[in-house]
């Protein structure tokens, strides 16, 4: 086979080089279902045939919305890539009217769906869209069921025609259009070539710590964001099987079933692991309770490739004995990379894990880079707590003079779809501004410092970066979401949503106080003054102008759904301070 230029030869490669009997794994009814390479490529096959004979045509635009990640995902990919038409990918969470907006934006004529909840949100606009029909994975009652195609599409006399199909589609084609969920705004359509990706895959795929038959992948954030897709498409590559999770509540019970070597994971979902974590911890008693807070100790100070010298070793294997094995047991005890993206990971939860015996490689990127920029690799020399790692093969990273991260390479988009004007706005000659701001180490290794746009100046005229307070500040179990603001102002000031779980157990054990309520913790003294602690110890590792003066607390959850973040869990910052306007009207003395 000839090199892997399309995306659609990911999984012809893989069928030529492993041959696997379990390339894709999806649960059904409680039984893990494998699909072969072959039987991936086939009904790949069945559904390019079947689409052509509705008169799919190419560039002809098909939107895939699915609420968990699944094998038919993968096959509908394939079969769609191949006719040169594109795959849509829409986030199953947003709202029905943000659905029918990406569905005409991209002109979808075809649409298939996971379930009924996505099928009804799906429903209530289909009049307005351009749709010819909508297909489901489920068996749904009033909606075609997607075997139909497989139907059509069983007669292979007109497999030559999707051979010519395939032949046609050059590397440089439009592949995908994937709309980012942005914090502002109606959501840009991020146009990525076939080259794009595949290019990108390729050289993550050298990042990679496993390779080949036997390798076990957990898959379960978002296929349709570009982070996991890019990963699914690396490990076709590598010879990897994917085993997709139920669901974010099922991650513990599935990697336990297959005993993952690698997943990837977003910072948030780490806390949250962590917190649980230490929420046993905090169960436990006498020396066994000792036992587990030295632990945890020493996991804090580690450093990669022994810099902590043959005693802390020693100490760190007893550790691992005794405390650090149960965490990877909970994990299937096989776990030993996590790749984690999409937001800044905690140097302290890095070392933690990385202690644990569970790696986590942090990389960088966005929807427009395909997405991966850089990623850190243990071999090599290759990680550092605390970077993004260094730039994959052919990826230039520059640092502009006001320090905003810049990149060229053929991972950079081909622009935003039907949007010139913002696509200008972002390109400078073949580099794009990605709006971070972050410096390069003499070894070459990337660090974030801050979001260009979400810096600001406070009345006094100096500059604080909000994204170091918050991500210090979230370091504390007792802070689920932080939001500094003080663009303008004198100070500034924070709002904050206590971990509501979190508090709620602490005052039942410290104050004998049982069952609070979201509006007792944000309003309670005594939460109020341990939060302040926490903001205390923050304060002290900043210049006095970027000090948290005052904080005020939230009394609902931050979550997609109420509009507070984005799908991929990043705050959209101006709706929050919409929301909490009162809050922060208070903080600053005004009625």
């Amino acid at each position: 086979m000839q090199n892997v230029t399309r995306l659609f030869d990911f999984p012809y490669y893989q069928l030529e080089k492993y041959n696997l009997e379990k390339s894709l794994v999806t649960k059904y009814d409680g039984e893990w279902i494998a699909t072969s390479t072959k039987e991936y490529v086939d009904s790949a096959n069945k559904i390019s045939r079947a689409l052509l004979r509705l008169g799919i045509q190419k560039d002809d635009k098909i939107a895939v919305i699915s609420s968990t990640n699944r094998t038919e995902w993968n096959i509908m990919d394939i079969g769609i890539l191949q006719l040169g038409a594109q795959n849509i990918p829409i986030y199953p969470t947003i709202s029905a009217e943000e659905y029918e907006y990406v569905l005409n934006h991209s002109e979808s004529i075809y649409c298939f769906v996971s379930d009924s909840e996505v099928f009804e949100k799906v429903k209530k606009v289909l009049k307005t869209t351009q749709l010819k029909e909508v297909y489901s994975f489920d068996k749904i009652e009033g909606c075609k069921h997607y075997s139909e195609l497989f139907e059509l599409g069983e007669d292979d006399s007109n497999q030559p025609e999707v051979q010519k199909r395939m032949d046609a589609v050059l590397p440089s084609d439009l592949a995908t259009i994937i709309y980012t969920s942005g914090t502002t705004g109606k959501p840009k359509g991020v146009m990525l070539s076939h080259d794009n990706i595949t290019s990108n895959a390729i050289s993550g795929t050298k990042r990679l710590p496993v390779e080949g038959k036997g390798v076990r992948i957990l898959s379960f954030l978002p296929i349709c964001h570009i982070f996991e897709r890019l990963l699914i498409y690396v490990y076709q590559n590598a010879g990897a099987t994917v085993y997709f999770a139920e669901g974010l509540d099922k991650i513990g019970d599935n990697a336990k079933e297959i005993k993952p070597n690698l997943m990837s994971v977003v910072p948030r979902l780490l806390e949250k692991v962590f917190d649980k974590i230490m929420a046993k911890g905090a169960e436990l008693t006498g020396i066994k309770k000792k036992l587990f807070y030295w632990a945890v100790g020493i996991a804090e100070q580690w450093e990669p490739y022994g810099n902590n010298g043959p005693l802390y070793g020693l100490k760190l294997s007893i550790a691992n004995k005794l405390i650090f094995s149960k965490w990877r047991e909970a994990l299937g005890g096989e776990l030993h990379t996590m790749v984690s993206g999409s937001a800044a990971l905690q140097p302290r939860l890095g070392r933690i894990f990385g202690a644990a015996g569970m790696q986590v490689m942090e990389g960088y990127g966005l929807t427009e880079t395909s997405p991966v920029v850089s990623v850190g690799m243990y071999a090599n020399k290759m990680y550092k707590v605390g970077s993004v790692g260094k730039a994959i093969d052919d990826v230039e990273i520059k640092i502009a003079d006001d320090g905003e991260i810049l990149i060229k390479g053929p991972n950079v988009m081909m622009g935003y779809y039907k949007d010139e004007e913002r696509t200008n706005a972002v390109m400078t000659g073949d580099y794009f501004h990605t709006g971070d701001k972050g410096e390069v180490d003499r070894e070459g290794f990337l660090k974030i410092t801050g979001r260009k746009k979400e810096m600001f100046k406070t009345s006094g005229g100096k500059y604080v970066i909000p994204t170091l307070l918050e991500n210090e500040l979230k370091q504390s179990r007792f802070i689920e979401q932080v939001m500094v603001v003080g663009e303008g102002e004198k100070m500034p000031a924070a709002i904050i949503q206590p971990n509501f779980e979190f508090v709620r157990e602490w005052l039942a054990k410290q104050k004998n106080i049982t069952n609070a309520s979201a509006d007792e913790i944000a309003t309670s003294q005594d939460v109020i003054d341990l939060i302040q602690k926490k903001v205390d110890k923050c304060n002290a590792g900043f210049g006095k102008w970027e000090r948290i003066k005052v904080f005020r607390l939230t009394k609902d959850a931050w979550t997609p759904e109420a509009g507070h973040l984005t799908p991929t869990m990043k705050m959209k910052r101006s709706v929050i301070k919409e929301m909490y306007m009162n809050l922060y009207n208070d903080m600053y003395g005004r009625s």
